[in-house]
């Protein structure tokens, strides 16, 4: 298999370097170890919350009979939750089927009626729409970096500045529940607190004059097409234009049903185990997160196989990195790094290993945020480029000593990868190891070397990467961890 790259930026590309490829071949004495077991479905979530009232925060046009038609800011019942991703549920006419369940939300209890707030929204985003906007006064209020906290970010021309600034204002709670900005005026609700500002600086840099909206964001990804849905008719799918070429065979932009956008896998014959990857597909839909890329299907009952993904409009984070980053500020850099995290941990919470994560293998979607794709699908490979009859070949770069020497994948060599990985982006894309061969890095990183501090990295951020590279699997963080320290970060520099 030759190694190629591919010549568009909107998929993964392939390892960038020498002709002998990154995937370095292992003779190995000992035997193989044996996969690990699948990934369980998420939990059932708890009966007792039947019955409760949620608001729709998207619309959702019904894939299949079973589906229910939701409308922006309609309330519906929900009847069952026996599926995490797909709630049976009634809308007030009595009509029932299946919704998404990340479209929804508790009828009454949030600030998703509110203009102002823009939900799922980091400081770059923020700062990108206000500047958009360009007006003095202008706000919003976000998800703040650590859960169940708030900031409202405001654009200031004052002080001279004709091009203007961004601020950004945590809002804190007292031990009694009030919310505030400036400590002496206190609320009982957020939206107290938005209302009272608008009309009185008191303390900010100007009052909140001018709401800024992010309302027409992009509705999330479902798990699959529609309720039930994994076995996608290839004849429901339009084929657009070629984006490259990868491992599998040729990757293309295409419509679902002409109105969806996808990317469709095309594999090669004989490229993968397919009778082991498409039992464990059913299980792989069921896995759901913001920054992980959604599989929405297969297509098996011809050849060749198709796997029907998500597309994400900005490709690869490697190219996105190369690319389309001048000038980059901290806060950027370490949001990409938090994207990637906050994903991994949802694996890592699913007893799921990706053992391929690296910059080449996420995604970057229109609003910049990361995802990451191709989990586990390195297991079912079968071409020379990740297997051969004489041992394993692996992601040499961003593989700690004990899959090097002893083939041993886990949660915590996904964590040796994803300290490569934020080299990588704090490099903005460069190879790791650039001068060593295959070769010399096995010896070298089995003796201790390990990656330099890039220049964009503070010694904080170099000391989360470090953690991640300890010889001791057992001594590295978890992702879970690593989502606290980065939300901290974060917060830090909000």
């Amino acid at each position: 298999m030759t190694n190629t790259h591919f010549t568009s930026k909107h998929l993964p590309i392939k390892d960038q370097e020498e002709n002998p490829g990154n995937h370095f071949l292992l003779h190995q004495e000992r035997r193989r170890l044996p996969d690990h077991s699948p990934p369980q479905p998420p939990p059932r979530l708890p009966e007792a919350a039947q019955g409760m009232t949620v608001m729709a925060e998207y619309e959702y046009t019904p894939m299949t009979d079973q589906d229910l038609e939701l409308r922006k800011g309609e309330e519906y019942t929900i009847l069952e939750m026996s599926d995490s991703n797909w709630w049976r549920a009634s809308d007030k006419n009595g009509k029932e089927g299946y919704i998404p369940s990340n479209y929804v939300t508790m009828a009454g209890n949030g600030l998703e009626k509110f203009d102002w707030y823009c939900k799922n929204m980091n400081r770059s985003q923020a700062e990108n729409l206000l500047r958009k906007e360009n007006k003095d006064g202008g706000f919003l209020v976000r998800d703040s970096s650590k859960a169940e906290k708030y900031t409202v970010s405001l654009f200031t021309k004052g002080g001279g500045d004709t091009s203007g600034s961004c601020r950004h204002y945590n809002i804190c709670s007292t031990p009694q529940g009030q919310f505030y900005l400036a400590e002496k005026h206190n609320f009982a609700s957020i939206p107290d607190l938005i209302n009272y500002h608008q009309h009185n600086a008191a303390g900010m840099v100007c009052r909140l004059k001018y709401i800024v909206s992010n309302q027409a964001r992009n509705a999330p990804s479902t798990a699959g097409l529609g309720y039930g849905v994994w076995e996608i008719d290839p004849r429901h799918l339009t084929f657009i234009r070629e984006l490259g070429n990868g491992q599998f065979g040729v990757v293309k932009y295409g419509k679902w049903q002409g109105q969806h956008d996808v990317a469709i896998k095309m594999i090669k014959a004989g490229s993968m185990s397919e009778d082991d990857f498409i039992e464990e597909a059913k299980i792989m839909m069921k896995l759901r997160h913001e920054n992980l890329v959604q599989l929405y299907g297969v297509c098996t009952k011809n050849r060749p196989i198709y796997i029907v993904t998500e597309f994400l409009s900005k490709g690869c984070l490697l190219t996105y990195l190369h690319e389309d980053l001048n000038h980059p500020s901290p806060i950027l850099l370490l949001e990409m790094c938090k994207d990637v995290s906050e994903g991994m941990a949802y694996l890592e919470s699913q007893q799921f290993i990706h053992r391929d994560l690296a910059a080449r293998n996420c995604l970057v979607d229109g609003n910049g945020t990361i995802k990451v794709t191709d989990f586990g699908l390195s297991r079912y490979v079968l071409d020379d480029e990740y297997t051969s009859s004489a041992g394993s070949k692996f992601p040499i770069r961003w593989s700690p000593p004990e899959v090097l020497l002893y083939g041993r994948f886990s949660s915590k060599s996904d964590i040796w990868a994803f300290g490569v990985l934020m080299w990588e982006v704090y490099t903005l894309g460069r190879m790791p190891y650039e001068r060593l061969n295959n070769t010399d890095i096995v010896n070298k990183v089995s003796s201790g070397l390990r990656l330099y501090r890039p220049q964009l990295a503070n010694e904080p951020i170099y000391s989360i990467m470090t953690s991640c590279w300890n010889d001791k699997p057992e001594e590295r963080p978890t992702f879970q961890d690593l989502v606290g320290i980065i939300q901290d970060l974060l917060y830090e520099l909000q």
